[in-house]
């Protein structure tokens, strides 16, 4: 049921946040709307939304800023939502602590998706970490650093092996390059994207039934990677 599910829309455009409102409502969200960034930042201390889904262009301050302010504080999923569509804006977003991004205009089915898999991700993360990850033909034993595609065991490297835990813990996110890299290498490692190419290639064929076309290994183009669920 999502009845008791709280969405905070921080969005200053009349015709986009009536679409929201409609959207949502129907489906059984409860939406509680802002136009400006402060105003998004008193309700989201007042209503303690399960989800944020934000703007970038806000009249008062940037919705970068909106995003770095609240990740001072709290750890529940935001969603840009913006008419930027360049990949340096998607970065800068998700640098800035936004868990994914949506860019202007999108269909209602893929906002409601990407919705199901933020809440998916903090249920998660709220429990105690389940120390086995089951997806399609996966199972990753994370107590035994045991991977296994359709029963049969898969060596990998420490560094794949770093790189697929780090996507599962993420799982549903979008992980930019750079902090992929500081997960896996390091802050101070000097790591250059291309490592990532290089080992999520190896991922894919080790992991993937057909590595040319991934199912759960996805490339965000000039952004980073996904450990995509659906």
């Amino acid at each position: 049921m999502t009845g008791q599910i709280t969405l905070l829309v921080v969005e200053d455009e009349p015709q986009m946040l009536r679409f929201l409102r409609a959207s949502l409502q129907s489906h059984g969200y409860r939406v509680v709307e802002a136009i400006t960034a402060e105003e998004g930042m008193r309700l989201a201390t007042l209503h303690q939304p399960d989800i944020i889904l934000t703007d970038l262009g806000l009249p008062d301050f940037d919705g970068l800023e909106l995003t770095r302010k609240l990740r001072e504080w709290t750890d529940r999923p935001i969603l840009v939502i913006s008419a930027r569509g360049q990949e340096e804006d998607k970065v800068k977003a998700l640098d800035a602590g936004a868990d994914d991004y949506l860019t202007k205009p999108f269909g209602i089915g893929e906002l409601l998706a990407r919705i199901r898999v933020a809440l998916r991700h903090t249920q998660r993360t709220g429990e105690a970490e389940d120390p086995v990850f089951e997806l399609g033909r996966w199972r990753v034993d994370l107590s035994k650093r045991e991977v296994r595609v359709e029963g049969l065991e898969v060596h990998l490297t420490p560094n794949e092996y770093k790189l697929l835990t780090t996507l599962i813990r993420n799982a549903g996110k979008v992980l930019t390059h750079r902090m992929l890299l500081k997960e896996v290498w390091g802050a101070s490692a000097g790591a250059q994207p291309h490592y990532l190419r290089v080992y999520m290639a190896q991922l894919r064929q080790k992991l993937e039934e057909d590595s040319a076309r991934p199912k759960h290994l996805i490339t965000e183009p000039g952004v980073g990677y996904r450990l995509k669920l659906e």
